[in-house]
């Protein structure tokens, strides 16, 4: 299954918010990923925004509505969750994942 293209279009426009930041758009996953200062904040993998939220917020968001755990590999990713559609379909929800994912990326050294 392909990406969620206008999830991806979604987060490229919001992402102008944060123009002074150094991010950077890959491919990856057979999806997209958004990187700040080389480390991933927030991407997108099938239909789901994929959100980097760090170790300490992990539990917190995951015991959130319409989040899960990021597991693509067969190996869960601790510190990234999943958000389903209903959990990004405003654009105030969607802003919030971002500028979190983003928070974390930016705690983390430069790579």
């Amino acid at each position: 299954m392909a990406y969620d293209e206008g999830l991806a279009f979604r987060i490229e426009e919001m992402l102008i918010n944060f123009n002074t930041l150094n991010i950077e758009s890959k491919k990856m996953f057979g999806g997209v990923g958004h990187l700040v200062n080389g480390n991933m904040a927030c991407g997108v993998h099938k239909d789901y925004l994929i959100v980097r939220v760090g170790p300490e917020a992990y539990q917190e968001v995951l015991d959130k509505k319409h989040t899960s755990v990021f597991d693509i590999t067969g190996r869960p990713m601790t510190g990234w969750v999943t958000v389903d559609a209903d959990g990004y379909e405003s654009d105030d929800d969607l802003f919030g994942w971002i500028k979190q994912g983003i928070n974390f990326a930016l705690s983390l050294p430069e790579k």
